[in-house]
């Protein structure tokens, strides 16, 4: 099964293949004696390793067959008697039989004893393993293994019945894995069902709104609401207390809104919910916030930064003190990329703290104070004592007041590196904002380094977006030439089954990135208004957000009118 390779540890293997630096596979290997997490996750999660690198040096020092991505076949069925906690715990999955050989995916070429389990299922047949990837087993799983797959909810309505209503009380908010949950009663199979396509749409949100004469479920799917169920009316009380019992909220209370979470394990993936309860005149209405930690991953370069801009902002956040602000409207992405920041910077030798509200999402190795209003724990008084920890890096989730700003900018000056954002239309817009708090200009002429605004923009679906021809005064309105398009042409969307016809999948950033020069010191000093600063900005080399998003059009990432929509 395992050609005649010698066993070694990952580290020993990759260092003789000059994959990974001797000092940089140290700096791992300390990062590991305080994480829960395998070497080779670590070294990607840091950007050490590629995935492709990881998987292609075990593959070849095993002599084991490495695919990315797995096409699964199944013309017998016979691989769904297989326990689904069997193949989640040990990171395995049969996807085809060829005669009397079946092919496995695998993700450890040292974990032989599940696939002497599998053996004695099949027997009589030849195991062949596949290496592949953490979230291509997972894939694998929830595409193929998943019992609530194809049931939609015109399905559970039908099994509805008044008598599946008297055992909702019998459920409580412990952490459940949906999948184990298909055989119990309908009304809950609704709501798992309705949570579940949400996760595998990937949506952000999930919103139950209550009407006069109905209730209606829309998702929030890459920033845009999206029209999914309308349940019957009369099924309204049901679905709200079940969504109330699973974030352990009070069942009785209608008249006031309330908060929750709740914790689910859907095909093996951890989803974070967030439950907001608000009444309303026909009835409550509830937002659900989808936060999945599983497939979150926080990495500068998956974010959309162009070459130059990514390797200028990779310096300015490793000086070792001042502060970076990102600026942007809500939902506009401004905690990813901090996230994304810290995790860069997230090294054995570094003190990391932040002062959130609300934490999003917990990293490790990072300590992260939640602020709680009720108690007096704002971002000021939080940031005062954070002072007293001893931090090299510290991230506030924003500034917000005259308060909070000054324990910054004093942070930054006696040698911390702080990041922060701020709720600007643009990067200039910035320094005008800190001097309306009340901050001297000669505070933030010395502390602050840059700011960076952003946006986020959907991005045309690769499977259905068209091309066409831009008539000539679309591209004089944008100052496109059109020697600057292939052939001449740019994108539009279309839809298909693929994006849920919507013409788009998945989101990325567009930057605007304005670091703080001589010239532009010198303006913060004398008062100027923004539009002088960014003026300045751009000619000293500065990308605008609307620039940087329409030479994302011209590449076919996304369209003009996206990018139109968000500037």
């Amino acid at each position: 099964m395992i050609k005649n390779a010698k066993v070694k540890q990952l580290g020993s293997i990759l260092l003789e293949r000059k994959i990974i630096e001797p000092e940089k596979l140290q700096e791992a290997l300390l990062y590991q004696e305080n994480s829960n997490l395998r070497l080779g996750q670590i070294l990607v999660k840091k950007g050490l390793v590629s995935e492709n690198e990881l998987l292609k040096a075990l593959g070849d020092h095993y002599g084991i067959k490495c695919m990315v991505h797995i096409d699964f076949e199944d013309p017998d069925n016979i691989f769904k008697i297989i326990p689904i906690h069997f193949l989640n715990k040990n990171k395995i999955v049969p996807y085809r039989i060829s005669g009397k050989i079946i092919n496995v995916a695998i993700v450890d070429p040292l974990n032989i004893q599940p696939l002497d389990d599998l053996k004695m299922l099949f027997p009589g047949f030849a195991l062949e393993p596949v290496l592949t990837f953490d979230d291509e087993i997972s894939r694998l799983i929830q595409t193929h293994y998943d019992v609530l797959k194809g049931e939609t909810t015109d399905d559970v309505i039908e099994d509805l019945e008044e008598s599946d209503f008297e055992i909702l009380s019998a459920h409580t908010a412990e952490t459940h894995d949906i999948l184990d949950m298909a055989n119990e009663a309908p009304i809950i199979r609704l709501v798992n069902t309705i949570i579940k396509q949400a996760v595998t749409e990937q949506a952000s949100d999930i919103h139950f709104e209550s009407y006069e004469k109905d209730i209606q479920v829309r998702f929030r799917i890459d920033g845009m609401l999206y029209q999914m169920f309308t349940p019957p009316k009369k099924y309204q009380s049901a679905i709200i207390s079940r969504i109330k019992i699973m974030a352990n909220l009070n069942i009785a209370e209608n008249r006031l809104p309330q908060d929750g979470r709740i914790q689910l394990k859907i095909s093996g993936k951890d989803i974070d919910i967030r439950v907001s309860v608000f009444p309303t005149q026909f009835g409550e209405r509830i937002v659900m916030r989808l936060l999945n930690k599983t497939d979150m991953k926080f990495d500068l370069s998956s974010l959309g930064f162009d070459k130059s801009n990514l390797e200028f902002f990779d310096k300015l956040i490793n000086k070792t003190h001042g502060i970076i602000m990102v600026t942007g409207p809500t939902g506009s992405g401004k905690s990813t990329t901090l996230y994304s920041v810290l995790t860069s910077l997230n090294n054995i030798d570094v003190n990391i703290l932040t002062v959130e509200d609300p934490i999003e999402y917990q990293l490790h190795g990072i300590g992260q104070m939640q602020v709680r209003p009720k108690i007096d724990l704002t971002f000021a008084t939080g940031l005062r004592s954070i002072l007293r920890q001893d931090p090299d890096i510290i991230m506030i989730g924003e500034i917000r007041d005259l308060e909070t700003a000054e324990i910054a900018i004093q942070s930054a000056l006696t040698g911390h590196r702080v990041f922060s954002t701020l709720h600007t239309n643009d990067a200039a817009s910035g320094f005008t904002r800190l001097l309306e708090m009340g901050i001297e200009p000669y505070l933030i002429a010395s502390s602050i380094n840059a700011f960076l605004a952003q946006r986020l923009v959907r991005k045309l679906c690769t499977n259905c977006r068209e091309q066409f021809k831009p008539q000539k005064k679309l591209l004089d309105e944008l100052s496109i030439k059109p020697s600057q398009l292939m052939d001449g042409k740019l994108y539009k969307s279309k839809g298909c089954e693929k994006c849920i016809n919507t013409g788009y999948s998945g989101r990325l950033g567009i930057f605007e990135l304005l670091p703080i020069s001589a010239e532009i010191r010198r303006l913060v000093l004398s008062h100027a208004d923004a539009s002088q600063i960014k003026d300045v900005a751009v000619k000293e080399g500065m990308v605008t957000l609307l620039e940087n998003g329409i030479k994302k059009a011209m590449e076919g990432i996304t369209t003009v009118e996206e990018v139109l929509r968000v500037c």
